[in-house]
């Protein structure tokens, strides 16, 4: 099976591509490589955002202070040369703090917009889960519509435009659990687990070699992808097939996690469509024009695992969202 840890292959399929996507995806596949300059290990977090950005979608990061999450963002707008602004979510951050609001100016006698941070190309939610549902809800406009309601005016944002939010998994004082609507506008969500030993004396040695992570240019991160790539791949992922018999695996995963008795809640048809997209993305990493039922099963977990919402006694009983999801994956039949 295949996995998002392992980088896809630098192997296009004899009879496909176009140059321009041929090259947008050897570029991006080169952002994998520049972030490990300053990001050591977390390959599928970076594999993560890179399929979000293909999908136009969004990412829930979930780890431990200091696993490196708002570094690997930093790393890999650095390396896609794209603006990002980092927000620092807290209880008393408003909604106009997140989307900007009107000013008064007082020479003119009128009011103008003054934009906020989420008008940016990757927008660093930075512990999300600190400040009240208000402020929370206020992204889902951005993050469905890619646009911002002020005074009943929209104002669209740029391209490209991802949110990549962070939680803490282990800290519950003073934090707002993200309710189902705002999970489920989150195209995946990936945990950040805590580094090997050999990993955690990499990092420990750059440190004392006198790696500065507030320094990406120090460490010999440059851009290696652009704007133009983007675009060029997100249409080169929209033509990549699903067969007919993926397309119907794909639905009868959502379907089965619906008929399990340990969740109140399975994945609704976005999940499919968004567990679709996914797969999509990572099969073009991967230099083929097809989905695969591996592809569909190495994204499932991260696609459909923050969607899915335990029953009380099942969670008594200690059973985990992905224990059931993986038995629901093995009780559909493989497309061959």
């Amino acid at each position: 099976m295949t996995d998002i840890n392992q980088p896809a292959q630098d192997h296009p399929s004899p009879d496909t591509p176009r140059a321009s996507s041929d090259q947008a995806r050897r570029a991006l596949l080169a952002v994998r490589r520049e972030v490990a300059k300053a990001v050591v290990g977390q390959d599928a977090a970076v594999s993560g955002i890179i399929i979000a950005l293909l999908s136009r979608g969004h990412i829930l990061l979930e780890g431990v202070p200091g696993v490196a999450k708002t570094l690997l963002v930093r790393a890999v707008a650095a390396a896609l040369d794209i603006e990002t602004k980092r927000v620092q979510f807290t209880p008393d951050l408003m909604p106009g703090d997140l989307t900007g609001s009107l000013i008064y100016d007082p020479h003119s006698a009128e009011f103008s917009f003054r934009k906020g941070p989420v008008f940016t190309n990757l927008l660093l939610a930075d512990e999300i889960n600190r400040t009240p549902p208000k402020t929370q809800s206020a992204l889902l406009e951005s993050m469905e519509e890619r646009q911002v309601s002020v005074d009943g005016a929209p104002r669209p944002l740029p391209w490209p435009f991802m949110v990549a939010a962070t939680q803490n998994p282990v800290e519950y004082e003073g934090t707002y659990p993200l309710p189902e609507a705002q999970l489920d506008r989150f195209l995946l969500k990936v945990e950040l687990p805590l580094p090997p030993r050999e990993d955690e004396i990499n990092v420990v040695r750059r440190h004392a070699s006198g790696f500065d992570p507030r320094d990406l240019a120090a460490a010999g991160l440059r851009p290696v992808a652009g704007p133009a790539d983007l675009d060029a791949a997100v249409a080169a992922v929209r033509t990549v097939t699903v067969s007919p018999e993926v397309t119907g695996y794909i639905v009868d995963i959502a379907r089965a996690t619906r008929q399990s008795p340990s969740l109140s809640l399975g994945a609704s048809p976005r999940g499919a469509t968004a567990l679709m997209s996914t797969s999509r993305a990572w099969a073009w990493l991967s230099g083929r024009e097809f989905v695969t039922p591996d592809d569909v099963k190495a994204l499932a977990h991260a696609t459909l695992a923050h969607r899915l919402a335990l029953q009380p006694e099942a969670e008594l009983e200690g059973v985990s969202i992905g224990s059931v999801l993986a038995s629901a994956l093995s009780s559909v039949p493989v497309p061959r």
